[in-house]
């Protein structure tokens, strides 16, 4: 039976897909073989000899230690697109509050109360929410995945011009987008000529403090910006400069910190994006499947560390090997088998960044004797087996 702890509150709908009958699931486990996670930060905690595997329900992993993980062998699976619809939704809703001040329209409303005939005080003082419309605006989309794909599509939808940019874009997200979405040469081109942005990428090293004060200068006088992403993609100081300059005429943040709070001409909001009952649950569900696969039968489907690897579960023994990605190790593990007399039935192969995967089915089961070979092959540093 596997043991999996539970790092925050996940919907029963997720933990539901683990069997009872394989699985013993609680946040108070010791000896883990697997974690659920959502925000609990893991970068200080000890992990158990046994994890194998964490799962965040989820796309950002920033709360995981990846490298930490990759060197244990510990698989990191987050779950890309289980809360796109919810992140769109959030996007169309930053795309209105930047364009009409209906915040502080609400606020002014409740300071009317007790006043006689509100609604010709109401008539009177309307016009200092004066907004602007989408439709006819070009909307900027730095991020073309399975969010800011959404995000694009429905723009149009709402009548503006969309200009995208992704120098990382998958043939998939490349097909969903709707043919009437531009795509820009590079950020510079989004920069130049749009009314509105909205930043969907991961915070990297090379995406933190993207949008500065060389970038922001690039942009339009009164552009409106949206970060939905991570706070880290925004010089904070550089903003706020360009917020009293008047070059940026509204910020819409997700993500709050220390020096975007309480600031005019910022709306933050405390972290919405994927918090609705229906996302919570697609992020718990997919994140329980893909763990169940890889316990199970030892599948990779959607991990940030390892790469996709898997075969369809057949009656014959699986070993899974973990390697560093050098040469000639594929060939290493094959000669292993071959010099154990052991037939390989079915294998499955891949390889990301700086280590490798490899699963084979054999028509024997694995004895200690194939295992210890495997494991003695310089760069292997995980072997597992199923029966």
């Amino acid at each position: 039976m596997f043991k999996v702890k539970l790092m925050n509150k996940i919907a029963k709908v997720g933990t539901d897909v683990l069997s009872k009958e394989k699985y013993e699931i609680s946040e108070k486990l010791e000896n883990e073989d697997a974690i659920l996670v959502r925000s609990a930060a893991l970068h200080e905690m000890p992990f158990s000899e046994n994890l194998k595997a964490i799962a965040r329900c989820g796309a950002g992993v920033n709360n995981i230690p990846i490298e930490k993980c990759t060197k244990a062998g510990v698989v990191v699976f987050n779950t890309p697109g289980a809360n796109a619809n919810a992140v769109k939704e959030l996007a169309i809703a930053a795309l209105i509050l930047a364009s009409r001040d209906v915040i502080g329209g609400v606020e002014w409303v409740k300071t009317l109360k007790g006043q006689e005939n509100v609604a010709k005080a109401v008539e009177a003082g309307k016009s200092a929410f004066v907004g602007h419309e989408l439709a006819g605006k070009t909307l900027g989309v730095v991020g073309l995945g399975a969010i800011g794909g959404m995000v694009a599509n429905a723009a149009i939808s709402l009548g503006m011009s969309v200009m995208g940019y992704d120098p990382f874009i998958t043939a998939k997200a490349a097909w969903n987008l709707a043919p009437s979405v531009k795509q820009a040469s590079d950020y510079a081109e989004i920069f130049k000529n749009c009314d509105y942005i909205t930043l969907h990428v991961p915070a990297t090293p090379q995406t933190k403090n993207m949008i500065n004060e060389k970038t922001l200068a690039q942009m339009k006088d009164g552009v409106r910006i949206l970060n939905l992403a991570r706070a880290d993609l925004v010089n904070a100081a550089d903003l706020k400069n360009a917020i009293t300059a008047k070059k940026v005429a509204a910020y819409i943040t997700d993500f709050p910190t220390e020096e975007t709070v309480g600031v005019e001409g910022i709306l933050a909001i405390p972290h919405l994006g994927a918090s609705t009952v229906e996302s919570e649950d697609h992020c718990a569900v997919m994140a329980a499947q893909q763990l169940d696969e890889f316990l199970a039968c030892g599948n990779i489907r959607n991990s940030v560390n390892f790469p996709t690897v898997g075969l369809p579960r057949s009656e014959n023994p699986r070993i899974c090997i973990m390697n560093d990605n050098i040469p000639n190790m594929l060939s290493q593990i094959t000669s292993a088998f071959s010099s154990k007399n052991i037939n390989i039935e079915n294998m499955a192969n891949g390889s990301k960044g700086e280590v490798a995967y490899t699963i084979v089915e054999t028509n024997v089961p694995a004895n200690e004797e194939i295992v210890q070979t495997l494991q003695a092959i310089d760069g292997v540093f995980n072997v597992r087996v199923f029966a």
